[in-house]
């Protein structure tokens, strides 16, 4: 059973409970009839108030209102617990990483660091290094080969495998407290948030979720390997909220699976919200509606699944026989679809109160598309700060942007390390109560499952307080820079000049981008005469003309613009660029659908999942590398 499911059937439990005991106390004023009556009359009222979808039964309507006011209800609580824990920062970090260090103290490793004589955080900093990947690794391959009490106390319930963007895919057990914790503490809290910036939320309407079921491996012990990313096999008890029918998640081919997602939801004039991981899978889906178009409102009009689709039979009758022709809807579809891709999502569905889906970083390019094109008049809200590790903020204001999370107390120990100091091996760290405002830290953690002063690479910008804890905004991995002789530029600085160059050019759109150092390219195979004897950045774009009818061409002052910026914002690299010691960006268009093909030859020769996936801003396998300047047209 689910972590969701769980959760929600015992507030459900709670809820009984509660009702039972306000019974009992107002028997023996109105009795038992009367209460009864009373509660089932305000209940049924409510549950009609909020819906909103004319073919949904009245059970169905009150089991979705049961989930989602559950979930709004624990999301009160642990609001107000996160409230309270900002207030004594210091305190609840050292209750949080002493309750680690105990409930690990008897495990091989917790011995070996003598976890049972830490009984500060000054005698743990001192008895453990900072570490990264490679010091846990031979502790979890023998883990995944079956052996326990290793690293865990508690048997993980999932080894989550990395999406490997900013390097090689690594394995990272979680144990059940902490997929808890990521519900009680960040979904819950982050639904508590959405629902009070943006009421219409509270309805009882459908959502359009994009996300998929993965190819599961398993350990020696039975235990799954996999993305630790929300999928529709551990969100079972939630399905019913959604667009999708439950048989088209049995569809495992992504291409497929998006077009049913789709299809159902441009089926449903009243949709609610919008929700993926990260704002690049919201915006790639629109990228995909637009080009299946006139086969989704072909499908919508007749009734049927597109017979071409590549879906087992037994799951293609099942799904026709949801679908009835609705030419009426069709007409809608095609008339919002006439006025161009501005606005399109609030034309299609009138009713969407928000979307979700993270827009930090580098997926603000993506978040910033998405509101001038499709998005424009729906609010996107990035709502939590996490990776494979684990939670680590909520963003309590859904309405502010650029989005800023609260860092969560109680969900990590965390340290930060002065940006001007990670390059050394042992920093010494700040912890929560020592930060400053408006300095960068890269981020070192302490979670709830098995990682020890780790280093995953994350690099912050704390841009103030709340109460004692620290607000921050995400800036970029550490392992996505340019690097080609010692420079170090990273994949924020790289963007910042592109970002500012780009809006200067003429007649062409971006669409997406990516680059690679030279040394790459020259690995990958290709001509010298295109690689050139000194080392370079290399860019690859995809662009589309911003008029119908246009040629999508940059021409070369344009596109010399990007080197000229980025010279102009760092100092580092037009020292190297005056020596010539780093030669002029080489920047390439690429064919349209590049970077969509990208994304499936990523997700087909890696372990990245489809709801992980992020498009490597700096390419490093030399594939990868091949597989663009194979599609490299000028």
């Amino acid at each position: 059973m689910g972590f969701f499911k769980v959760a929600i059937k015992g507030l459900m439990l709670l809820i009984g409970m509660v009702v039972s005991l306000l019974t009992l106390y107002w028997y023996s004023y109105t009795g038992l009839v009367g209460v009864v009556a009373g509660w089932s009359g305000i209940l049924v009222v409510d549950v009609q108030r909020k819906r909103k979808l004319e073919n949904q039964s009245f059970g169905a309507a009150l089991y979705h209102y049961l989930t989602v006011s559950s979930l709004s209800w624990l999301g009160f609580f642990m609001r107000r617990k996160l409230e309270k824990s900002t207030k004594n920062i210091q305190k609840v970090q050292e209750e949080t990483l002493l309750k680690q260090v105990k409930i690990n103290a008897e495990t091989e490793y917790g011995k070996r660091y003598d976890f049972s004589a830490i009984h500060s955080v000054e005698e743990f900093i001192n008895a453990h290094p900072l570490t990264r990947y490679s010091h846990f690794e031979p502790y979890i391959d023998r883990m995944v080969k079956g052996e326990t009490n290793v690293l865990t106390a508690d048997q993980p319930i999932i080894f989550g495998v990395t999406s490997g963007t900013s390097g090689k895919s690594n394995i990272l057990p979680m144990v059940k407290r902490q997929a808890m914790l990521f519900l009680t503490d960040g979904v819950a809290v982050l639904y508590n948030c959405l629902t009070e910036a943006f009421p219409a939320s509270r309805y009882l309407q459908k959502n359009l979720k994009l996300f998929y079921n993965p190819k599961w491996r398993e350990s020696a012990s039975g235990i799954k390997i996999g993305p630790n990313s929300s999928t529709p096999a551990r969100s079972k008890s939630l399905l019913h909220i959604y667009t999708t029918p439950k048989i088209a998640y049995d569809v495992l081919s992504e291409p497929e699976a998006l077009y049913l997602h789709l299809l159902f939801a441009l089926k449903e004039k009243k949709l609610g919200m919008l929700e993926a991981n990260f704002s690049s899978l919201i915006f790639n889906s629109f990228r995909t509606m637009e080009e299946k178009w006139n086969l989704l409102v072909d499908d919508i009009e007749k009734g049927r699944i597109n017979p071409d689709l590549n879906i087992e039979e037994h799951i293609c009758k099942e799904l026709n026989s949801l679908m009835k022709p609705d030419p009426e809807r069709a007409s809608e579809l095609r008339d919002a679809y006439k006025e161009g891709i501005v606005g399109l999502g609030r034309r299609i569905w009138p009713d969407a109160s928000v979307v979700i889906g993270a827009d930090t970083g580098t997926f603000e390019f993506y978040g910033t598309k998405l509101r001038e094109t499709y998005l424009k008049g729906i609010p996107l809200y990035s709502p939590i700060y996490a990776a494979s590790e684990g939670l680590l903020g909520v963003n309590v204001w859904p309405k502010q942007h650029p989005s800023r999370y609260l860092l969560v107390p109680t969900s990590q120990f965390f340290e930060f390390i002065p940006v001007d100091r990670a390059e050394e091996p042992q920093p010494a760290t700040l912890l929560m109560h020592q930060v400053e405002a408006d300095h960068e830290y890269e981020l070192a953690i302490t979670n709830l499952s098995c990682v020890y002063r780790y280093r995953f690479g994350d690099v912050v910008k704390v841009t103030g307080f709340y109460n004692q804890c620290p607000i921050i905004e995400f800036k970029y991995r550490q392992g996505q820079f340019l690097n080609v002789r010692g420079e170090k530029t990273s994949e924020l600085s790289f963007y910042s000049a592109l970002s500012e160059t780009v809006p200067r050019w003429s007649d062409v759109h971006l669409t997406d981008y990516c680059c690679a150092e030279s040394i790459h390219v020259d690995d990958a195979g290709i001509l010298s005469s295109i690689v050139g004897s000194t080392p370079c950045y290399h860019v690859f774009l995809e662009v589309e003309p911003s008029k119908s009818g246009g040629a999508a061409t940059v021409t070369n002052t344009d596109r010399n613009k990007i080197d000229e910026t980025l010279s102009s914002q760092s100092y580092v690299y037009i020292s190297f660029r005056k020596k010539g010691s780093i030669g002029p960006m080489k920047v390439h268009l690429v064919r349209p659908g590049s970077f969509a093909d990208l994304r499936h030859f990523m997700i087909q020769n890696t372990t990245a999942s489809s709801v992980q996936y992020k498009v490597p801003r700096v390419l490093k396998k030399k594939e990868a590398v091949k597989f663009m300047m194979d599609r490299v047209i000028s």
